[in-house]
């Protein structure tokens, strides 16, 4: 569970108060303001008021919590802030609201007054549901449910995409070469921005004279460009320090680029790179990597578990990812950061109430409450009939007039049937990618498409030289043509290992052809 008391402005809050915290962000130039909600959903802020922005109205710095009364009833889906500070706040609803410093009109709200108090951004955004935001020093990101970006503020860089440098006073979508993507995921540098689309390109366009933009150069970009050095690479998330910039490709793999002088690109010395660069944190697969505007450090967490930093860390130049005893990125910010800032909205989940979703994994296999049992190679598994005919069309037709509490079931494997009833009480699953291959199967024959997705994405998370084939041959059986595409790609990148393996020697005969044909068109083959 993620302390929040270890950020220091915490210190200011009693015991009683830390416990009702459910999300909370510090931001500040020194870390010394924060935004927090709490369990009954109210909105408390506390700290220095730097320019407004704690948004109570008034410039006075507050010791004690206080309350935002003006977004009373709002929840808060993200939250982003500059270094004036400004704040760019969505809530679930889809709404944007700012406050804080807006020199340079990074409020959007056509001035350039400072907002005292949350102003709601509606200008060009009115007809659109935003779901991510995000703030460069003196500009502002945001991107909306139907992959459209948003810019404003500071574009002295051309940072806010427009084409030029003169400054955004409201909302204003970023075109040119994202008119007809999608995006996924946005992120801003001190003055750069990034989007990743959802073919797993990145575009970049802002300040680049540290070769934050990942283009070979140092010149800055008015308008998005393509990273084309990632060419071939699939990424699913991009991170922006001060000036340098991390993306995270979907075989779990690190890149960086950009401003290197605190080793922050975590490539072994103090260079800068104006070209992505691999970064080797560990052979486990990253699952997640984190670093923010405001400062110069670097974070990342496999799917061990393993949280690594690296760059600035608390006056040290730690120039290759470094293993931490921390369980979370956040937790590396708050210890290591200058200043003490959080690079995300922070999310505190409660470890007393139950939530419905939390009961119904309680009771998954419980012989107590069940009222139907499945007999699989020898062993029972216990079910709810009620739960499993809302959850599953299949069991809705099967069940309607069985009134048995016994089913024998002989076509599944007991690990891989198991899996399946608890994916039905969790909506999660947790498998070898082997495994996982054999309820790509029952999802197959069920026609659950969500399941066959997460099998999918377990079989990526868990694919090696070793087994490369053997998923690549299911992804081709199941048809399942995503898979197969990142099966291939894989043994591609990894061709001469694969080729080395038992998989490959005993690769079906059809398959083996369709293999070599395919990788030739690709230039697998060339010198």
């Amino acid at each position: 569970m993620l302390d929040v008391g270890k950020w220091p402005i915490f210190s200011l809050c009693s015991e009683e108060e830390l416990q009702l915290i459910r999300q909370a962000c510090v931001f500040g130039s020194a870390g010394n303001e924060v935004l927090y909600t709490t369990v009954n959903d109210e909105i408390f802020v506390l700290g220095t008021n730097c320019c407004g922005c704690l948004g109570l109205g008034d410039v006075q710095s507050t010791i004690e919590p206080r309350r935002l009364d003006s977004l009373s009833g709002k929840k808060i889906a993200c939250l982003s802030y500059g270094s004036g500070p400004h704040i760019v706040l969505a809530t679930t609803e889809g709404e944007v609201f700012t406050w804080g410093h807006n020199a340079y009109s990074q409020l959007g709200n056509g001035t350039t007054n400072h907002g005292l108090v949350p102003c709601h951004i509606s200008t060009n955004l009115s007809n659109k549901q935003v779901t991510e935001v995000a703030c460069g020093s003196y500009h502002s990101l945001v991107l909306t449910s139907d992959g459209e970006v948003f810019a404003w503020g500071y574009n002295n860089s051309g940072q806010v995409g427009s084409g030029s440098t003169v400054n955004q006073a409201i909302p204003r979508r970023v075109t040119g070469c994202l008119q007809n993507k999608v995006v996924m995921n946005i992120a801003c540098g001190q003055m750069c921005s990034m989007a990743v689309v959802d073919t797993g390109e990145v575009y970049v366009w802002g300040y680049n004279g540290n070769g934050q933009l990942g283009l070979g150069s140092s010149g800055n970009q008015p308008t998005p460009c393509r990273v084309a050095a990632l060419q071939g690479i699939h990424v699913q998330k991009v991170a922006c320090g001060y000036a340098h910039t991390l993306v995270l490709t979907d075989e779990g793999q690190v890149y960086a680029w950009g401003a290197n002088s605190y080793g922050q690109l975590g490539t072994g010395n103090k260079s800068n790179q104006s070209y992505p660069t691999p970064v080797i944190v560990e052979k486990d697969r990253v699952i997640e990597i984190a670093a923010c505007h405001s400062a110069h450090t670097s974070a990342a967490k496999t799917q061990g578990g393993h949280v690594y930093m690296w760059g600035q860390c608390r006056g040290q130049s730690v120039i290759l990812p470094h293993l931490t005893h921390f369980s979370c990125t956040d937790d590396v910010f708050a210890c290591f950061a200058t200043p003490a800032v959080s690079w995300r909205l922070l999310s505190v989940e409660p470890d007393d109430h139950l939530t419905v979703a939390e009961s119904l994994k309680r009771e998954f296999d419980n012989p107590d409450t069940a009222d139907l049992k499945f007999l699989v190679d020898g062993k029972y598994i216990y079910a709810h009939k009620v739960l499993l005919k809302i959850r599953c069309e299949h069991f809705r037709s099967s069940l309607e007039d069985h009134e048995d509490d016994i089913v024998e079931m002989s076509e599944f494997s007991y690990p891989v049937y198991r899996a399946f009833l608890e994916y039905l009480y969790t909506d999660s699953i947790s498998l070898s990618p082997e495994e996982a291959v054999g309820l790509l199967d029952l999802a197959t024959f069920y026609r659950e498409n969500r399941l066959k997705k997460l099998c999918q994405q377990t079989i990526k998370q868990g694919i090696c030289e070793e087994n490369a084939i053997a998923l690549l041959s299911a992804a081709v059986k199941y048809d399942a043509q995503d898979l197969e595409e990142f099966c291939f790609r894989f043994c591609i990148n990894h061709l001469t290992v694969v080729t080395q393996t038992s998989g490959f020697a005993e690769m079906d005969h059809d398959l083996l052809k369709n293999f070599i044909s395919k990788a030739s068109r690709v230039g697998a083959f060339k010198n």
